[in-house]
């Protein structure tokens, strides 16, 4: 874990995020009581979960789900949490990449920064340096969705509300002064963006009625991880029928004939009737992709999620054209709301998944949901990793509630594993998302799970739970 204090940061420079002490004396006076961000600290948080293959696909047969996992302090005595996803090996280089934004953090007044957040993430994402490193992709970027979830989980705190409440709260100039529209206004202008909430607001409190009463539309994965054998995918695709859900998803990639095989197993366990999507992961090329598909396609496939390179946009559209009528689902990989404009623009897919921690957090989620409006696309969250459930949920009710406006053709992946180290964990009740009651983004973990499941000294990684070597 690395911690840092406000006293003393920067060596004595300050960052252009920090507050002296008279803008802070200042911002008292006109505000009232004024609180400032006094710690950053960050932990390598990793589960074992390719000891029983949980999780795996053709792109990551062993992986081993962890969080690079984030708690920003402030003087009042509250926190913000906040995590990224990662499966193993690099989440110590994520947890670094958030720990370099502590200059930007210390001394900040939270006040102003919960007040417009829209500012905190073009500041972070605009910084002259850090920008070079991406600009606006990869670990750094990842990194400012972590500061950025985390805000927002203290602001959700704050005003004692699940975020998905405290957003969908916001009014349409608010919702649009999160966006940053510089590279995506020939696609959607600010007034679209307002035109398409004003019109959300129509039916809004049938919806939200039916939200809270019978919760959101799931599907899972859980049946369909690559490592399973046959009698668990048949055994696990039955239950799911039996619990609700709205599909199922199995990986594939790894071999034509077994993806065959398991798709007629698959099919069989749940019948003609019950949907079945596929994901590839990323593995194949253009061709393959189309070939592949094309062996499975007998089986009725809802979707193919990520069929090749999550850049390739062309390729995305060449597949599309393909296969139609099978849909094509990506977005999990895609790094930031320009990807998703060209995909839109090139009519690259049927489904956006947005994901909670790849992009720039909530800010350019809340991008990406307008522009997926805007172009008359489903959204259905990516949320197959640790936290991302409990995560994404909230994005995706938002949506429902202020921007997209529908349910047609939406479901959030659910996943069953490791729900139980989180203070709130998703809940799932007759195959959907119950609304969450308690305040907050969803990411805070329990003390103790941190405790235990910290890399690589941590109970569960040092041999006193599990003797065998750990698989890294």
């Amino acid at each position: 874990m690395q911690t840092s204090d406000v006293s003393g940061a920067n060596g004595g420079e300050e960052s252009s995020f920090s507050a002296t002490r008279a803008n802070r004396s200042e911002l008292s006076q006109k505000r009232g009581p004024v609180s400032i961000i006094t710690s950053v600290q960050t932990q390598d948080i990793r589960f074992p979960t390719s000891r029983h293959l949980d999780g795996s696909d053709a792109m990551n047969p062993f992986p081993d789900y962890s969080a690079a996992y984030l708690v920003l302090g402030t003087d009042a005595g509250d926190e913000g949490h906040s995590l990224v996803f990662t499966v193993g090996r690099g989440n110590d280089v994520q947890a670094a990449a958030v720990q370099a934004l502590e200059p930007f953090l210390l001394g900040r007044p939270v006040e102003e920064a919960l007040s417009d957040l829209g500012l905190v993430g073009r500041d972070l994402s605009g910084d002259s340096q850090l920008r070079w490193l991406g600009p606006e992709k990869g670990v750094i970027h990842m990194a400012v969705g972590a500061v950025v979830n985390a805000l927002w989980d203290l602001r959700a705190q704050r005003e004692r509300k699940p975020l998905w409440r405290v957003l969908a709260d916001l009014s349409p100039e608010e919702i649009v002064a999160l966006v940053d529209f510089r590279y995506l206004a020939d696609a959607l202008s600010p007034a679209e963006a307002l035109d398409i909430l004003n019109r959300a607001r129509e039916g809004r409190p049938e919806r939200e009625a039916l939200l809270l009463a019978h919760g959101y539309p799931a599907y899972t994965t859980t049946p369909g991880w690559l490592g399973y054998d046959d009698e668990k995918l048949a055994r696990l695709s039955k239950e799911a029928v039996a619990e609700g859900f709205s599909m199922i998803k199995l990986k594939v990639g790894g071999d034509r004939a077994s993806d065959v095989r398991r798709m007629a197993v698959a099919r069989e366990a749940v019948g003609a009737g019950m949907p079945i999507a596929v994901d590839a992961n990323q593995v194949w090329g253009t061709q393959t992709a189309i070939d592949w598909m094309g062996e499975l396609a007998p089986f009725d496939p809802y979707w193919i999620e990520e069929p090749t390179s999550p850049d390739d946009i062309l390729g995305h559209a060449r597949i599309r054209a393909a296969l139609a009528p099978i849909r094509v689902a990506t977005g999990e990989h895609a790094h930031n709301p320009v990807m998703f404009k060209q995909l839109l623009q090139a009519g690259a897919l049927d489904v956006v998944q947005i994901d909670a921690c790849r992009v720039g957090g909530v800010n350019d989620n809340v991008a990406i949901l307008l522009l997926a409006a805007k172009f008359g696309v489903p959204v259905c969250p990516h949320a197959g990793g640790v936290g991302l459930c409990e995560m994404v949920q909230h994005l995706a009710m938002f949506d429902l509630l202020a921007v997209g406006g529908s349910w047609q053709g939406r479901m959030i992946e659910y996943v069953d594993h490791l729900h139980e180290h989180f203070a709130a964990p998703a809940r799932i009740r007759a195959g959907r998302y119950l609304a969450p009651t308690v305040a907050g983004a969803g990411a805070r973990m329990r003390p103790e799970s941190l405790r235990r499941f910290r890399f690589p000294d941590g109970p569960a990684w040092a041999g006193h739970e599990h003797p065998q070597t750990p698989i890294q």
